[in-house]
């Protein structure tokens, strides 16, 4: 039998859900075949065999989350071998998989004089289920260890699994010592040692969410989860520092107007945003001590600028990477980054096309967003959020006048960057965009 598992689809994917399988028990199926739809932390991906065989067992049911990294998900009978095809269970109850610990037949089932029968309509302790205690892999460790007869207990998790808090309780209550918890039964010799104290629980999970407003629940999927998660990490371990620099974009509009009039035959259509990732890109290559990467004892310095960019999409924020965006003509920047939004829309994106960038763009001016902080996209150094381009009073040469104004602020990881090479980056930004010729050039 050949074990296929649940892929690591990115560097930073921990579990998946199985979206869709796409395969039925008793097909047989080649290397580079399609097996199934997962969805992980960024996008939903196709997942292919790397063996063949016929489907002999689908292991996880479709619609499961949480599946961790190297869980087996299907096996595959190998050729001439006999098969005994199985189906995924209707509902996967819980994920990881749940621990059965067998459990010694009951040669007389009477009580004992003096004890209390259970009630036929109370929960059996540890959802006996025949020979069986359902208890999660943790809860079944910490038992062993501890010594815990898990079929004295009850079990408060899913469909009254035991979990680690009920073994935990058990342990720290005054009944320790009780059948099954270490008392010695009449004519035994000495009870055996209490186990040393367990480790304090962890703190108590914080109590649902409720409220009285008319409202609706929507369970986060795991590109919300991803991105919760990232950016709590990123505020929470990142120095951010900030540099906001008004720019005049009159000349770039006038110029990307004049591109557009010569790449329409080629149907490409410049925008400024476009324009923007051309900009950040050439100004880190002029000042590369904002071309950086934190990397605990090591500061990575990168020699090509790859840019990402924010990219909203149905499950989360994206950011799909323009890769040489200081190397490469504007042209060629517009037609990558229109490609790469749709795939990103449609959660098409393949890890290579997401995963890395050396500095972030995000852009909220197409929303009427004068200025905002974006948060830092780890382990990239630096995100510049960019504003809307609005007609305001500017002060040019020594007259006021009425010029298009665009307002851009830097976020710095101050482990990498400092204040003054943070500066140099945003003047080399703004001379860009000012002069935009030099993005042509």
């Amino acid at each position: 039998m050949i074990d296929i598992t649940m892929p690591a689809l990115s560097p930073t994917m921990e579990t998946g859900t199985l979206s869709k399988w796409l395969v039925k028990i008793g097909d047989a199926v080649k290397s580079g075949d399609v097996l199934a739809e997962i969805e992980t932390d960024k996008a939903t991906m196709e997942v292919e065999s790397i063996d063949e065989g016929v489907v002999a067992e689908l292991v996880v049911a479709a619609g499961t989350e949480g599946v961790p990294v190297g869980q087996v998900i299907l096996r595959l009978g190998a050729e001439g071998e006999a098969v005994v095809a199985k189906a995924a269970p209707a509902l996967a109850l819980v994920a990881p998989v749940v621990a059965e610990v067998p459990v010694a037949p009951v040669v007389n089932a009477s009580p004992s004089p003096g004890s209390a029968a259970p009630s036929p309509t109370s929960p059996p302790r540890g959802e006996v289920d025949g020979a069986r205690v359902v208890a999660s892999p943790l809860a079944r460790r910490i038992a062993q260890l501890q010594g815990v007869d898990l079929t004295t207990l009850s079990g408060s998790g899913p469909n009254g699994r035991i979990v680690r808090a009920d073994v935990e309780a058990a342990l720290t209550s005054p009944r320790r010592g009780e059948v099954g918890l270490g008392k010695a039964e009449p004519g035994e010799g000495p009870a055996k040692p209490a186990a040393p104290a367990p480790a304090p629980a962890a703190p108590a999970p914080a109590a649902p969410f409720t409220t009285d407003i008319p409202h609706t629940a929507e369970k986060l999927g795991n590109v919300r989860k991803v991105i919760a998660r990232r950016l709590t990490e990123a505020k929470q371990t990142v120095p951010h520092f900030y540099l906001t620099n008004d720019v005049r974009i009159d000349a770039l509009l006038k110029l990307r107007g004049e591109l557009n009039a010569a790449l329409e035959p080629r149907k490409i259509k410049l925008s400024v945003n476009d324009m923007v990732i051309k900009a950040l890109a050439l100004a880190l290559r002029q000042c590369p001590k904002a071309n950086v990467s934190f990397a605990g004892d090591q500061l990575i310095s990168y020699t090509r600028a790859d840019i990402s960019v924010a990219v909203a999409a149905p499950n989360g924020l994206i950011t799909p990477i323009i890769v040489g965006a200081d190397a490469k003509p504007l042209s060629v920047i517009a037609s990558e980054m229109q490609a790469l939004a749709t795939k990103a829309r449609e959660g098409k994106l393949q890890p290579h096309e997401y995963q890395g960038g050396t500095a972030s763009v995000s852009n909220l001016g197409m929303y009427g967003i004068k200025q905002f902080d974006a948060v830092i996209n780890p382990p990239q150094g630096m995100i510049l959020a960019v504003g809307a381009g609005e007609k305001r009073p500017y002060v040019v040469g020594d007259a006021l006048a009425i010029a298009t104004v665009m307002t851009v602020t830097g976020s710095f990881d101050h482990r990498a960057i400092d204040g003054a090479d943070g500066a140099e980056l945003m003047a080399a930004f703004k001379a860009l965009i000012e002069a935009p010729l030099g993005l042509v050039a």
